[in-house]
C-alpha cells in the first residue's frame, strides 16, 4: 500500500520541508562542531609551553651540585691522607748535592794545582762603556806608574844618583822657581846678542842641585837624551787660561824622577842639575813657551813665581 503524502496547509510538500529542516540541522551541527574544535585549538595554542632547555638547565644544576659535592669529599680525603702518607714515608739514604745533580749537571774538571782565590769588589768586570773607559784609564795610569818606577830604579842603579823626593820648591804660588839658589851672567840670558839662538835662561848651580817643576801639569817628555838638551824634561801646564810649556835641560844622567804622562804639581822635584848634552858647565837650561811662542823666562818667573 503506497504512502500518501499530504500537502501542507500552505500548499508546500511536507516531505520536501522535512528534508530542508534536516539539512539545516546538519549544517548547524557541523558549524557547532567546528566552533568547538576552533575553541579547543585556541585554548591549546594559548597553553604555556615549557622548552626542553628549561628542564635541561635544572638537570644541569643538579649534576653540577653533585660534582661539587664529590670534589669536596675528594679534597677532604686528600687533605687527611697525604700528610699521613708523608709521615709514614720510609727514610731514604742521605745523598750529596753532587749525587743529586749527577745526571743533569755539567762536568767541571779542576787541575790538581789549582788554588783558592778570594775576589774583592775591585775584581768585578766592567759592563758599561763608562766603566770600560774608567778601567782603561786606571790601567794606563798603573802602567805609567810602573814604567816610572822602573825607569827611576834603572837610573838610580846605573848612575847611583840620590834624589830627595820630599824636597819642595820654596813658595806657595801657582808658579815656582825651578832652582831655589843659582847665579847667572848676561851670557846666560834669553837670546843675548852674543848667543842669538839661545832660547832659554841658564841658571848656574852645583851638580846635584834639585830641580823643581815650575808649574803643575803633565809631563810631555822625560828622556836621557833630548838632542842638545841632554837629559831633559818637558811639562805642559795651563796657567791663567794660557797653555804654558816649561823645559828643563842638561840634567844629571839618571836623575829624572818623572815619566811621560805623569801628573806633577808645582814645586815637585823632577831631577838634578847637571851638564849633559851641549853644555860646558853645570847649570839648568830653562825655557818657557806660552801658547806656542817662546818668551823670556827670567821676567816671566819674576812676575809669576812666589
Amino acid at each position: 500500500m503506497a504512502d500518501v503524502t499530504e500537502p501542507s496547509q500552505d500548499g508546500t510538500d511536507l516531505s520536501e520541508a522535512t528534508h530542508s529542516s534536516s539539512r539545516r540541522d546538519a549544517r548547524a551541527a557541523i558549524t557547532a562542531a567546528n566552533k568547538t574544535v576552533s575553541k579547543a585549538s585556541v585554548k591549546k595554542a594559548r597553553r604555556p609551553v615549557f622548552p626542553a632547555r628549561v628542564v635541561n638547565k635544572a638537570a644541569a644544576k643538579k649534576s653540577a651540585r653533585s660534582v661539587v659535592i664529590v670534589a669536596m669529599v675528594g679534597g677532604l680525603v686528600a687533605t687527611v691522607a697525604l700528610p699521613a702518607y708523608a709521615a709514614f714515608k720510609p727514610e731514604t739514604e742521605a745523598v750529596t748535592v753532587q749525587q743529586m745533580a749527577a745526571e743533569d749537571a755539567q762536568s767541571l774538571v779542576i787541575a790538581s794545582d789549582a788554588t783558592d782565590e778570594s775576589f774583592s769588589r775591585e775584581s768585578y768586570s766592567a759592563t758599561t762603556s763608562e766603566e770600560i773607559e774608567k778601567k782603561k784609564a786606571e790601567e794606563a795610569a798603573a802602567e805609567r806608574a810602573r814604567q816610572l818606577a822602573a825607569s827611576v830604579s834603572t837610573a838610580a842603579s846605573s848612575s847611583a844618583v840620590s834624589v830627595d823626593l820630599s824636597m819642595v820648591a820654596p813658595g806657595s804660588g801657582e808658579v815656582r822657581w825651578p832652582v831655589s839658589s843659582f847665579t847667572y851672567t848676561d851670557i846666560n840670558l834669553f837670546r843675548p846678542p852674543s848667543r842669538p839662538n839661545h832660547n832659554g835662561f841658564d841658571m848656574l848651580a852645583p851638580a846635584g842641585t834639585p830641580i823643581y817643576a815650575a808649574a803643575s801639569g803633565t809631563v810631555r817628555a822625560s828622556q836621557e837624551s833630548l838632542g842638545g838638551y841632554g837629559v831633559a824634561v818637558v811639562i805642559d801646564s795651563v796657567i791663567n787660561g794660557q797653555s804654558v810649556s816649561t823645559l828643563y835641560g842638561h840634567m844629571t844622567y839618571g836623575s829624572r824622577v818623572v815619566a811621560a804622562g805623569q801628573t806633577v804639581t808645582a814645586g815637585q822635584v823632577i831631577g838634578l842639575v847637571g851638564s849633559t848634552g851641549s853644555s860646558t858647565a853645570n847649570h839648568l837650561h830653562f825655557e818657557v813657551t806660552i801658547n806656542g811662542s817662546l818668551v823670556n823666562p827670567l821676567p816671566w818667573l819674576q812676575a809669576n813665581a812666589g
